[in-house]
């Protein structure tokens, strides 16, 4: 199963390890430890708002905080993270966690183990 971002249905074949094309996407806008840096690489971008968008992202162990101004799902194929909310709700994601963080989500992100998900913003 080939990967293939060109296609008109954009895919990437064993998403947990593909390494190719990964960009350096930098660090967080509001570290906690400052440690933290993120790479990853776009499946697909909107044309007017850049809404929807898909792609593939990693990120290293660390914290920082984080406030969603739009919707996110995220499907989390290696590594492991705390997303702890503002409101005190803690979510733990691992290999094979799917999640739906809501406009307005807020909170901090602590990841233990990098993390990779495949992403689609709203």
């Amino acid at each position: 199963m080939p990967t293939n971002l060109n296609s008109s249905a954009p895919h990437i074949a064993k998403a947990t390890m593909w390494d190719d094309d990964l960009v350096d996407w930098g660090g967080h806008l509001e570290p906690i430890d400052g440690l933290s840096t993120n790479r990853g690489r776009l499946l697909w971008k909107g044309n007017e708002d850049g809404l929807p968008e898909a792609g593939v992202w990693e990120c290293t162990p660390g914290s920082w905080r984080l406030d969603l101004p739009r919707d996110e799902v995220c499907h989390f194929v290696s590594g492991r993270a705390t997303y702890r909310a503002d409101n005190g709700e803690v979510v733990e994601t691992t290999p094979g966690t799917v999640a739906h963080f809501r406009e307005g989500w807020a909170g901090t992100v602590t990841v233990h183990e990098t993390i990779r998900c495949v992403y689609m913003l709203r």
